[in-house]
């Protein structure tokens, strides 16, 4: 499942590749007290097919008026599927499929500066020229040994591509030379699922399958430092397939907060904005995180350092689901991004085996990134 990264038709739009070989469009709509998604478009691939990714062509911001908006489709024949989208409907049309691989092609993304797609093979780990004229771009050679799982263009960098695979390598590459990745990483897990993060241009976030989920420091890499894993989170007894950085960012709050007559102004603060809770500084803990409550878990940053001041939730904030801080508050909105400290964010990783979806606080530190479970 994709958002797509723009509203269409004034609505937000999620696309859905599913095992009965179809994609489906869904849309977010106010629905009294809540929200719910309502399907809108569905189309069929291929018969007796898997679909096995997609990807939106808006995956930077913004698009040019007259570009139209397109998703690319990959399934478990080997086939790539280019489809439009009538925003209108809003609703599906395919444009045109190829076969692209004779095993499962795993996944299937979009350069987001050329909005052509860059579809990657499952084994020998091959990558494929744009899709205008698939039958006269040869395959190009590439140094993946297994199947390649996960492909993400930069929304940061122009021609800026990282790939991931069974191989338990993340290769970053120059789309304008193929010949030769820009940077070979290893990461002691099969790479499932690669994201950058919506700020940090240097972050890439990696779930490793058992190997946990890492975050990848992107310049370090291209310069060939030995210590390009910013951090390292193993995650016992699971297998990390899904991993998120989240868009929201955080925001300083003025040093002295204003008087309200009759009230004390620490819980008029709190009743003010639901996202924020004042509460008493933590000490900071050791590099090691939080385990959950069947004790998995547990990260082990490289660079060893202590967490800078930890927003650390009380028993209270738990139980009620706020996410509280000390000094700064969750925002959301343009007119706050003068304050937006980017250093702090929050990302999701999901595993399987122990079923355990984790919420974390990362911190960007001079001396690589921290990270803890909340």
């Amino acid at each position: 499942m994709k958002w797509c990264h723009v509203p269409v038709a004034g609505h937000p739009l999620l696309g859905v590749a599913d095992a009965s070989g179809s994609i489906e469009l869904l849309r977010l709509l106010p629905s009294e007290d809540t929200w719910t998604l309502q399907p809108c478009s569905r189309l069929a691939l291929e018969k007796q097919c898997l679909a096995l990714s997609l990807d939106w062509s808006t995956g930077k911001a913004g698009r040019a008026s007259d570009q139209p908006l397109k998703i690319i489709s990959s399934d478990s024949k080997g086939q790539l599927h280019l489809l439009k989208i009538l925003e209108a409907g809003p609703g599906l049309q395919a444009v045109v499929t190829w076969r692209a691989h004779q095993f499962e092609a795993w996944v299937a993304a979009f350069n987001y500066w050329q909005t052509e797609p860059l579809p990657r093979r499952a084994h020998p780990g091959l990558l494929l020229g744009s899709c205008r004229a698939p039958a006269h771009h040869p395959p190009t050679p590439c140094r993946h040994s297994m199947g390649v799982c996960s492909i993400q263009s930069s929304p940061h960098r122009e021609n800026v591509l990282a790939t991931g695979s069974y191989d338990e390598h993340v290769l970053l590459w120059d789309t304008r030379s193929l010949r030769q990745p820009l940077a070979d990483v290893p990461v002691q897990g099969g790479v499932w699922r690669l994201k950058w993060h919506p700020f940090q241009r240097d972050l890439l976030l990696a779930a490793c399958m058992h190997g946990g989920f890492k975050i990848i420091n992107y310049q370090m890499a291209a310069e060939g430092e030995q210590e390009a894993i910013s951090l390292s989170c193993p995650l016992p007894n699971s297998l990390v397939y899904g991993i998120d950085w989240s868009w929201l960012y955080f925001c300083h709050l003025p040093q002295t907060q204003p008087s309200f007559p009759g009230s004390d102004p620490e819980a008029r603060t709190a009743d003010q904005d639901p996202t924020l809770k004042v509460a008493d500084p933590s000490p900071a803990p050791s590099s090691e995180c939080l385990a959950d409550s069947d004790g998995v878990g547990g990260t082990t940053p490289q660079n060893r350092s202590k967490l800078e001041a930890p927003l650390q939730p009380s028993a209270e904030d738990k139980k009620d689901g706020r996410l509280p801080t000390t000094g700064i508050k969750i925002c959301d909105c343009d007119q706050d991004l003068e304050a937006a400290d980017f250093d702090i964010s929050l990302l999701a990783t999901c595993s399987f085996y122990n079923r355990v979806l984790h919420l974390w606080k990362s911190r960007c530190t001079t001396a690589g990134v921290d990270a803890e479970q909340m």
